[in-house]
């Protein structure tokens, strides 16, 4: 097959650069756009067991947990039962799809590369005979379910399908090898014993959100790495400060990968753990290269890597920390974007800096440099591998779960969901502060800000709410929304900006907690569009029961928005329960497997998504 590749990095940092000139000139209104007013059909708030969107548009399943890649002609197909066996899985779709993007192929619309992470399992919806007994197969299974898949899909008349099989097609997973770059590089905190160089290491996990270079790779994010590293609580060991922090400990592991794969036993190899925590960049384009973990971002559960350009052409990427008082990243490049795509900027990552964000109650900002110099680690690879001790250490803000950051294609204005925070002001823990005013922050809220000068380098901005989420009707709540025009919504995650600046917002109410207490009037988690001339935020789609709506994104000329459908079904956080959904494929619970997957939706006239 003849591979046409399009070079996305003119592309793309033309775009970049423009938004950048539109904002230096100042600020400018929303309404001042030509765009018209979200036109569809608001969906109501409902606990359907259903994808429910607007009566002028129609979906369809497009890649479901267990579809096959599409890799050479290994096709293996889902087995309803789960029989298939981690080969097979290490060819399908991985479990718990998340963050996702659309990268063209050509320049006519019709083929294109959708990029997605799968951030983690339900054991017991993975093995034919659930969790129990644990055995070296089905961990083997397991960490071939969770990171990245790359699949090619085209565009016929009733829609886009997947092509199958597809030279691009690739799946990257705990076991697929990487590069690790950027100063922490070698460091002793990175060596182990199968990689005394500390460079080269096994495998992703934990892929939650994602960003995009302007030289066209996708970056991956590591979040709740944490819940894989662990050990049996009775052999005792102790935990260093940082390890505490970042949750490594004996007892603390989710699953117990370490019992059959002794480089997740954290008192075997209590340097695994620090091999995690990344932001991973993949050429999509190219199924031979290797990914490769970038420390210059800094070790955190990183949640988003949104890229921009500074106003002198190098790249600002911003990141969350999804922890209770984690905070708010940037780092910003040394060197400039450079033409020539991922290869002439293979190492841009590798150099510049880290700051973390402190919101005064001034509606100022401050972007704190994150150096070995000034919070007393030895070296700035301590510095990285430990980023959650020097920010800190620096004074950084702790934040209500930071999530994921979209920017404004016209303005560089950033936005960032903060999911929530039970824990906000209960004793012995961070009271309210001007940027997270909430205590027992359920419903979680949406920030926004402005750089100084509107230059992604600046080390000050200017910062507001935009969204304090939850039900009105609910006494105590404080919900405050940007007009009478705003369907309510419960826990912010994802944030997409289309080409035409309209605001996509993802909710992930946990499974246990839908429709219930403060949440008892927003029904299952939802999409929502914000138009911000206006301040009108529609509820656009809703999904079935226990899942979480994540990983919009919408193509360039706006026909089709991808999303994707999180473990559908889900009832706990860990797990175990019967299922409450047998979505996509069955009709009942218990009909059959529930499986994540990415669903097309289009408007039934062909028309712009989001009129």
């Amino acid at each position: 097959m003849e591979h046409v590749r399009q070079h996305p990095d003119r592309r793309l940092v033309l775009q970049s650069a423009m938004a950048a000139v539109v904002a230096m000139m100042g600020p400018v209104g929303y309404a001042g756009t030509s765009r018209p007013p979200l036109g569809f059909t608001a969906v109501p708030a409902s606990l359907r067991d259903a994808v429910v969107v607007p009566p002028e548009y129609e979906y369809h399943v497009l890649y479901r947990w267990g579809d096959p890649t599409g890799i050479g002609s290994s096709l293996p197909a889902f087995r309803p039962d789960a029989s298939n066996t981690a080969d097979d899985q290490a060819l399908q779709a991985g479990m718990h799809h998340d963050g996702m993007h659309f990268f063209p192929l050509g320049s006519d619309g019709r083929r294109a590369l959708l990029v997605l992470n799968h951030e983690y399992t339900d054991e017991h919806q993975l093995h034919a005979d659930g969790a129990a007994p644990l055995t070296a197969a089905k961990v083997r299974k397991s960490q071939h379910a969770v990171g990245v898949s790359v699949i090619e899909i085209e565009r016929l008349p009733s829609g886009w399908r997947q092509v199958l099989p597809s030279g691009y097609a690739r799946r990257i997973h705990a076991r697929t090898p990487m590069h690790i770059a950027g100063p922490a590089a070698g460091s002793a905190l990175l060596q182990t014993a199968a990689d005394p160089s500390g460079r080269e290491v096994l495998g992703t996990l934990a892929n939650c959100a994602m960003g995009v270079t302007p030289w066209g790779t996708y970056l991956t994010c590591e979040e709740n790495f944490h819940g894989y590293f662990g050990a049996d609580k009775s052999r005792g060991g102790t935990s260093d400060a940082a390890a505490r922090r970042y949750g490594t400990t004996p007892g603390g592991q989710w699953v117990d990968w370490y019992r059959f794969d002794e480089s997740f036993d954290v008192l075997k190899h209590p340097n695994e753990s620090h091999r995690f925590g990344w932001v991973v960049e993949i050429d999509p384009m190219d199924p031979a290269s290797t990914p490769i973990k970038r420390t210059a971002l800094g070790r955190k559960c990183t949640e988003s890597a949104t890229c921009t350009l500074t106003r002198d052409g190098r790249v600002a990427v911003y990141m969350g920390d999804d922890a209770r008082f984690e905070f708010i990243y940037k780092f910003v490049s040394r060197d400039r974007v450079r033409p020539g795509g991922y290869a002439a900027n293979r190492d841009l990552l590798d150099h510049g800096t880290l700051y973390a964000a402190r919101f005064d109650a001034s509606g100022q900002g401050a972007w704190l440099e994150l150096t070995n110099g000034d919070n007393g680690h030895a070296d700035q690879a301590e510095v990285l591998v430990h980023a959650r001790l020097g920010a800190s250490a620096r004074g950084a803000t702790p934040m209500d779960r930071p999530e994921w950051v979209a920017i404004h294609p016209r303005t560089a204005e950033v936005f960032v969901s903060l999911t929530n925070n039970s824990q906000r002001g209960a004793p012995g823990r961070p009271a309210v502060d001007a940027a997270n005013p909430r205590a027992s922050n359920l419903g979680g809220h949406i920030m926004r800000w402005t750089e100084a000068g509107a230059d992604a380098a600046a080390t000050t901005f200017t910062w507001s709410h935009f969204v304090l989420a939850g039900d009105p009707a609910v006494p105590g709540t404080d919900a405050r929304y940007p007009s009478p025009q705003a369907d309510a919504f419960g826990a912010p995650d994802g944030l997409h900006f289309d080409s035409a600046g309209l605001l996509w917002i993802q909710t992930d109410m946990s499974g246990q907690a839908i429709g219930k207490g403060t949440y008892a009037n927003l029904g299952n988690n939802a999409l929502l569009c914000a138009d911000l001339a206006t301040g009108s935020i529609k509820r656009f789609l809703t999904g079935p029961n226990g899942s979480e709506i994540t990983g919009c994104v919408v193509t360039p000329d706006r026909s089709t928005l991808f999303v994707n459908i999180q473990h559908p079904g889900e009832t706990s956080d860990s797990g175990g329960a019967r299922a409450n959904s047998a979505w996509p494929d069955g009709s009942e619970p218990g009909s059959a497997r529930p499986r994540s997957a990415i669903v097309a939706v289009r408007r039934r006239n062909g028309g712009a998504v989001g009129t």
